[in-house]
């Protein structure tokens, strides 16, 4: 991977209607609001959204992209409307490994502007950055057999449905089968 070069905070992602950047201090009440918000369908996937969800919780998230951003580690993003700047979900890569040049993406939108495209926008942008500036060869999107939304989503994106792997998450103190896609550049380009 390119390790020779820090990626800057100040990285942005857009599209024509989508800004990626990394997350900052301003958007812990707009990420906090937005847990809350989407607790009937994010939160049923995903245990950091949750109805009690506060600031300070989301100031701890905003650190921990922070620091794994600086420390080349994982690469978080809000995900905004490019012309409002409204706060619409978050998007990056994580998990991601040196030696096999691979990583894991993951997404969220609020529950207020899903089914509207915009994950499928926000993965895209955040797995070009993936191969073209990191360098990887494959990235993998981990997903609970039943969340329909996000395997629409990866396969809207191009990625393909390799196995359901059993017992690959750990979610809600048990293990759990995994539906696992996996890009590589050429799905993308």
């Amino acid at each position: 991977m390119r390790a020779e070069e820090p990626v800057p905070p100040t990285l942005e992602l857009s599209d024509d209607r989508l800004r990626l950047r990394s997350w900052q201090d301003r958007d812990a009440p707009a990420l906090s609001d937005a847990a809350r918000e989407s607790v009937d369908s994010v939160g049923r996937y995903l245990p950091w959204c949750h109805a009690g969800y506060q600031l300070d919780e989301a100031m701890m998230w905003i650190e921990h992209c922070r620091n794994g951003w600086l420390g080349g580690e994982h690469f978080a993003f809000a995900v905004l409307d490019r012309l409002s700047g409204e706060l619409l979900g978050g998007a990056g890569l994580n998990q991601i490994q040196h030696t096999h040049r691979s990583a894991n993406l993951g997404y969220w939108v609020t529950q207020s502007h899903q089914r509207h495209g915009i994950a499928c926008s926000a993965a895209l942008l955040a797995a070009r950055f993936g191969f073209e500036q990191l360098g990887l060869v494959r990235i993998e999107i981990i997903t609970l057999p039943e969340n329909r939304s996000s395997r629409r989503t990866a396969e809207k994106l191009g990625a393909r449905f390799e196995a359901i792997a059993r017992q690959r998450l750990w979610l809600r103190e048990q293990p759990m089968d995994a539906a696992v896609y996996a890009l590589i550049p050429q799905d993308l380009f």
